[in-house]
């Protein structure tokens, strides 16, 4: 049995589903979408497990667009995602991130800082003194300059984002099948079909890889080519402190700890060294993760959190971009009719806005219209030419 569509998507989480509302909804584009994934629970995906932030705090230009194309959504996310006048409830808490840095890491701070502000991001680079008064409850030992977002920075429902995506991709005609990509049928420089595990025969006008970090590289290899993205491991945990800190920003500690609030609680976690994070596709928390690093680094930050009452933990993976730590987006090599949205090393969520408009536009117009994309082109992979971000959690 054989099925066509104009456009296959493989993998149906916020990523997926992203592009899919986004190219139903593009007025240049009027044929039939699928979106293929393996589960749609959803219940292991990173769109599920997600600290689900929101920042503009990076060095690069177009991570810093991207992150402010992705809070403008956000903020109207209810009225554009709304199905027969039922708009999805996306509260967006806009408390900043606070980048705390020491000597050796002010001058990247203020550098960073220069190439936000002339991005239009509202960030606040703020000395010793000022950082004291305006955050008492800090111990600012170590500590020479902080970076916080004032506005348009903060955390949101990532689970709750992708569901409205999914539904409203919906309403508007694209289908969805829960079922695994077997193969992918390749004719020269076109993706044919792809087949499913359960025999069938998708037959494909384009076809977008957005398996995320279960199954992108597999996908890519299916295809023809590899892309150096891995599932790496990361563990949150929570806990309750007898004193509440008021409008807590996320704070980034000069350790790389960080720590956030969720409603009565706080949620904290951190990357490990490169040495110490491997490929992993088990759902085990490290535990001593929190008790050997994290909790004694967050307690010498802040007092407060010297008595606390640890609680749940769970882990998730990032779809890690092991050459650079960036998004690869844009046309798939050696391909006429096939494209990428893989490799968001974290940052997957609060780029989802932009990343489904802009797939969609070269979809449809065949080039970038809102925003440009092109830095996050496989080309730079192929040319040994990664792109720069400094400001990797």
């Amino acid at each position: 049995m054989s099925e066509p569509f104009d456009v296959v998507i493989g993998g149906g989480a916020v990523m997926g589903s992203s592009i899919a509302y986004h190219l139903a909804a593009h007025p240049d584009f009027s044929g039939r979408i699928l979106v293929i994934d393996r589960d749609m629970t959803y219940r292991q995906a990173a769109s599920s497990l997600s600290l689900s932030s929101v920042r503009q705090q990076f060095s690069s230009p177009i991570n810093i667009r991207v992150g402010l194309y992705g809070v403008a959504f956000l903020r109207k996310a209810g009225e554009l995602l709304a199905v027969d006048g039922e708009a999805p409830d996306l509260p967006l808490t806009e408390n900043g991130y606070l980048y705390l840095a020491g000597e050796a890491g002010a001058s990247i701070l203020t550098a960073n800082h220069a190439t936000q502000l002339a991005e239009g991001a509202d960030i606040l680079l703020l000395g010793h003194d000022a950082l004291k008064t305006r955050f008492p409850f800090l111990n600012l030992d170590g500590i020479a300059m902080a970076a916080w977002g004032r506005s348009g920075e903060g955390w949101f429902d990532g689970y709750t984002l992708m569901q409205a995506f999914r539904r409203k991709a919906r309403a508007l005609g694209v289908v969805y099948r829960e079922s695994e990509i077997a193969a992918v049928e390749r004719d020269g420089a076109r993706i044919s079909a792809v087949r499913l595990a359960n025999g069938e025969r998708i037959v494909c006008g384009a076809f977008v890889n957005a398996a995320g970090a279960s199954g992108a590289a597999e996908l890519a290899r299916q295809m023809g080519f590899e892309i150096p993205v891995h599932a790496r491991k990361r563990c949150v945990f929570q806990f309750n402190a007898r004193e509440r800190i008021a409008h807590c920003p996320l704070i980034i500690d000069a350790s790389g700890a960080y720590v956030r609030s969720e409603g009565e609680s706080y949620l904290c976690g951190i990357s490990p060294p490169e040495a110490e994070d491997p490929d992993s596709d088990d759902f085990d928390v490290i535990w001593p993760q929190f008790d050997d690093i994290i909790w004694p680094a967050l307690a010498h930050r802040i007092p407060a959190f010297e008595n606390i009452r640890p609680g749940r933990a769970w882990a998730g993976h990032y779809d890690l971009n092991v050459f650079d730590h960036n998004a690869i987006v844009g046309r798939a090599p050696g391909l006429d009719n096939a494209y990428l949205a893989s490799g968001f090393s974290g940052h997957g969520i609060q780029q989802s806005p932009a990343v489904g408009r802009g797939l969609a536009e070269l979809i449809a117009q065949g080039r970038y219209a809102t925003l440009d994309l092109a830095d996050f082109a496989f080309e730079r992979i192929a040319a040994g030419r990664p792109l720069i971000e400094r400001n990797v959690i």
